[in-house]
């Protein structure tokens, strides 16, 4: 489930011979070279001067103006959802989160969690999920440029001096040249703002992108209205759970966080590296470099973090899955068909899920999810949507992985009444205990030759509760 984050990994042989730099088969002539030296150094200073004053380890400044620039051709106005021409995509898209809403409302007993419902562009995805995507990755490129500052030699670092700080900018600049191409490549497939299972958007916000959604229901054969519903159903159903279960999004986050911070990558096997390369073949460099010897490597911790997140995303989606089917029935004809290919397109790793394992490190794929949402259909049939949606309110109530491998097992624990006896006496209870921790010999006032009662024999406190008949009875 793990990537290399950042493109920190081995070149993609698919690539090869296919304009890829990294053939040697490919590579220029000496003039050619030069005056791609030329072009490198004059984009660099445009980058320089564009690049804002952004600072930290990426620059997001330039991540924006990159991802803004490759959507600009785009034209998100001509879409359709519409049912007559004075309509527009926005109109459609808050009369589908209505109805989605009040069909929902029979499904769960989370109320709605969307305060707005909006219709973004592309460009619009970007620049409301950025704040969202720098806490994400942050951390990620804090641990990878962080390695290779930390492998220089002391003397090394004195010597560069200035030069430090000028390449931690470049790499700022890398990571957010990077990040910019990454957002626009994701904001061209993203159908709504909790697709790839976390809250990217802004609070109590659904929205949706018509002209993504549009494009993806070409392939379906069926209504372009009922599908935008469908879709609509799934973000409200989102929205509920972030909005009304306050830890989710917090535990989503600094999970994902806790996975980047753990990032090592094995500084000592530059030396070796550098053994490997020959200055006068250029292939050994791509050799040495495809080896994996620079790739992260994925710590316990991590593997910790990471089965976490995995069991708390198909928890996420397998609930949202049984509401929204409960929620929309026989309503829509093609409801089930959809539900189907979004589970396979969440379950496969379509382009966003790919996208996003190159800039945080690791897929969000759920990869439990059907069985999830087995064992959330399971809960509701036999225990009610309220017991069902209950165990949302404290982290402790949820099921581990470990019921997911056993639901019948975790459905009877529910069914295991968990109220206190109706003749214990909560303050008897308290007196006794405190009777027990008074009485009790410490370690000091024990002697050797004291012995403790042997099996079947009566303290003289026990002796004494017997006597009094205080009610007192052992509940075992």
């Amino acid at each position: 489930m793990s990537k290399s984050p950042f493109g920190f990994g081995p070149p993609d042989p698919d690539k090869r011979g296919d304009g890829d730099p990294s053939d040697p088969s490919e590579q220029p002539s000496g003039a050619e070279a030069f005056n791609q030296l030329g072009q490198m150094l004059s984009q660099l200073g445009q980058m320089l001067s564009q690049a804002g004053t952004s600072s930290g380890p990426v620059n997001y400044d330039l991540a924006k103006q990159i991802a803004l620039q490759n959507l600009s051709g785009r034209d998100d106005a001509k879409v359709g959802f519409t049912t007559s021409g004075s309509e527009d995509s926005s109109s459609a898209v808050r009369d589908a989160a209505h109805l989605a809403e009040l069909w929902l409302d029979a499904a769960t007993i989370l109320p709605a969690g969307a305060t707005s419902t909006v219709s973004w562009s592309a460009r619009t995805w970007v620049e409301k999920t950025l704040p969202t995507w720098q806490r994400l990755c942050d951390p990620v490129a804090q641990q990878m440029s962080g390695a290779w500052m930390q492998a220089l030699p002391e003397e090394a670092k004195q010597a560069a001096g200035p030069l430090l700080s000028m390449m931690g900018q470049m790499g700022g600049m890398a990571f957010g040249s990077q990040l910019g191409n990454a957002l626009a490549q994701l904001a061209q497939e993203v159908l709504t703002s909790t697709e790839v299972g976390l809250p990217l958007g802004p609070s109590a916000t659904s929205a949706l992108l018509p002209a993504n959604i549009e494009k993806f229901t070409e392939g379906l054969e069926l209504p372009s209205s009922e599908v935008l519903v469908f879709l609509a159903a799934r973000e409200a159903a989102h929205q509920r759970l972030f909005t009304h279960v306050p830890w989710l999004r917090q535990r989503l986050l600094a999970t994902v966080e806790e996975f980047a911070r753990g990032i090592t990558v094995d500084t000592s096997a530059l030396e070796s590296l550098a053994g490997q390369i020959d200055p006068a073949n250029p292939a050994s460099i791509e050799e040495a470099m495809s080896s994996g010897l620079l790739e992260p490597q994925t710590t316990p911790e991590q593997q910790v973090a990471l089965k976490r997140l995995e069991t708390l995303l198909a928890l996420v989606e397998g609930w949202v899955d049984v509401v929204v089917a409960d929620a929309i029935g026989d309503r829509l004809p093609g409801a089930e068909a959809l539900r189907e290919t979004l589970r396979r397109r969440r379950a496969t790793g379509g382009p966003a899920e790919q996208t996003f394992a190159t800039l945080v490190g690791l897929e969000l794929r759920p990869r439990r999810m059907r069985a999830a949402s087995s064992l959330w259909k399971l809960i509701g049939d036999r225990h009610g949507l309220e017991k069902r949606d209950d165990l949302w309110s404290h982290p402790d109530l949820m099921p581990t992985a470990e019921d997911l491998d056993e639901p019948l097992d975790f459905a009877e624990r529910l069914a295991t009444p968990t109220t206190l006896p109706a003749d214990l006496d909560p303050i008897a209870e308290l007196e006794r205990t405190g009777r027990e921790s008074k009485n009790k010999p410490t370690s000091t006032e024990t002697s050797p030759t004291e012995t403790s009662p042997t099996a079947g024999e009566d303290t003289d406190e026990d002796k004494g509760d017997k006597g009094t008949g205080s009610g007192n009875t052992d509940p075992s």
